[in-house]
């Protein structure tokens, strides 16, 4: 096969969007696995909506993917000319023609031959009337064949295509003389040599007027694609309202890139049994005759499970490191590393499965006041266990051996004084004492790591009944 060029052509009207992440990954795989090229092409035509900020927030997110183009960005925004040029091409060759009807009359024309029981489709009314360049104002439409299909072999869907009958003279060149999306990307899409165009199945609609362009500017059509769509749990389309869908949400929330990269290339496709697919697997492995027909189901939970594993592959100091800023928010300040912090790092990796959640659970080490869970306080902090606290509390401030069998060993002893109180009753409200919640890493382990008199202040502070500090 002659090496593929692929593009990944994003809109700049809002944030990187699950779907099309997962579109610039597959095109970038797809390029890598035959050893083609890859294209970003940023369509900005629509100026109301097209913002710098959107923009950036697209090469953001691919570069926190590590989805690297190898050629663009390319605006459509400074290609205005070239489409021009297209469009006079068509009009020269007679394969376009300018058309003076206006809304209000094609409005009429439509209503009437719905009421008919026909569909609309344009009529051709201005399709042999021949105006020239001063008819006043007019869009331009494509001349397409009255008969015949517009017909290609999808690469997923198979045998694909629809009646040019169908379609009717559609426009490409707006009274305001600007190219429509159909006529700017075949042109881009011939100018850069696209072989395959590979997108979501929302475009497959567009591809037969596509085609026709194609067509009428003598250029063979590249190889279609058309990706089913991304579905949540419950087989509805994903909603911003309702899903998280930005590339950037999900980051924020604290998953690793690779993990992202792992769950957006198993929507929709498989490669035998394996699951964990490393950034070089993807790009050896993926290709398109494994692409399923089906809309592609967004499972949160196998991301949840792909980000854990992920996290455990971490070296202790790369975890540190990429925990640190969610650290920074849930403290209200900037943390920097340490040796508490690397060791209770360790003793997250197997609890969270995310940054943020690891942030979370970290907390207690990193703030110097703490707000107790009320279900837990409420729960735990009982009044039948406040003299075993009281003993504990003057056990461990005066314990030389600050280390976890230590530890263990005078919560052993305090227990058996008090009627062999079950570890549970002493534990968990020290446990809630130090961190505020009823959920930590094993309790000797994170005394170990906060210290021995921040440890034993957080307990005095209970016992008193002041805030933890």
């Amino acid at each position: 096969m002659t090496p593929p060029r692929t593009r990944f052509a994003p809109s700049p009207t809002g944030f990187l969007h699950l779907g099309s992440a997962r579109t610039a990954l597959l095109n970038w795989a797809f390029a890598r696995r035959h050893g083609g090229r890859f294209v970003l092409r940023i369509e900005d035509t629509d100026r109301e909506r097209s913002t710098a900020e959107s923009e950036a927030a697209i090469y953001d997110g691919l570069e926190w993917l590590e989805i690297e183009w190898d050629e663009g960005p390319v605006r459509q925004s400074e290609r205005t000319a070239r489409y021009a040029a297209a469009i006079e091409e068509l009009l020269a060759k007679g394969r376009a023609y300018r058309c003076t009807c206006t809304r209000e009359a094609l409005e009429e024309r439509k209503q009437a031959t719905i009421a008919a029981g026909s569909k609309w489709t344009y009529d051709g009314h201005c399709r042999e009337a021949g105006h020239g360049p001063d008819c006043g104002p007019h869009t331009v439409r494509l001349r397409l064949p009255l008969e015949g299909k517009l017909a290609w072999d999808d690469l997923v869907y198979g045998a694909s295509g629809q009646d040019a009958r169908e379609i009717g003279d559609m426009i490409v060149r707006r009274a305001d003389g600007g190219a429509l999306y159909n006529l700017a990307v075949v042109v881009d899409d011939v100018d850069m040599a696209i072989t395959h165009v590979i997108r979501g199945a929302d475009h497959h609609s567009n591809t037969p007027l596509q085609i026709a362009i194609y067509q009428a500017l003598d250029q063979d059509p590249p190889r279609f694609a058309h990706l089913p769509l991304i579905v949540g749990r419950d087989g509805k389309k994903l909603s911003k309202r309702r899903d998280p869908v930005s590339i950037q949400q999900f980051r924020d929330e604290g998953f690793l890139p690779q993990a992202m990269r792992n769950w957006l290339v198993r929507i929709g496709w498989s490669h035998g049994d394996q699951e964990i697919f490393s950034r070089e697997e993807i790009a050896t492995h993926f290709d398109l005759d494994a692409v399923h027909r089906a809309s592609a189901q967004a499972d949160p939970g196998k991301l949840a499970w792909l980000n854990q594993h992920y996290l455990r592959m971490l070296s202790a100091t790369e975890l540190e490191t990429k925990l640190l800023p969610f650290l920074g928010r849930v403290a209200g300040r900037a943390v920097d590393p340490s040796p508490a912090l690397s060791q209770l790092v360790l003793l997250l990796r197997d609890r969270s499965k995310t940054l943020a959640e690891m942030a979370q659970l970290a907390r207690f080490l990193v703030v110097d006041e703490i707000v107790l869970d009320p279900k837990a306080a409420a729960k735990h902090l009982r009044p039948e266990v406040l003299p075993a606290l009281a003993e504990l509390h003057a056990r461990l401030a005066a314990q030389e051996d600050w280390s976890a069998p230590a530890l263990e060993a005078t919560f052993e002893d305090v227990r058996a004084r008090h009627g062999g109180l079950a570890m549970g009753k002493l534990a968990q409200p020290v446990r809630v004492a130090v961190t505020g919640g009823d959920a930590s890493p094993p309790l000797f382990d994170t005394l170990v790591v906060l210290g021995q008199p921040r440890s034993v202040e957080r307990l005095a502070r209970v016992l008193s009944g002041a805030t933890p500090a």
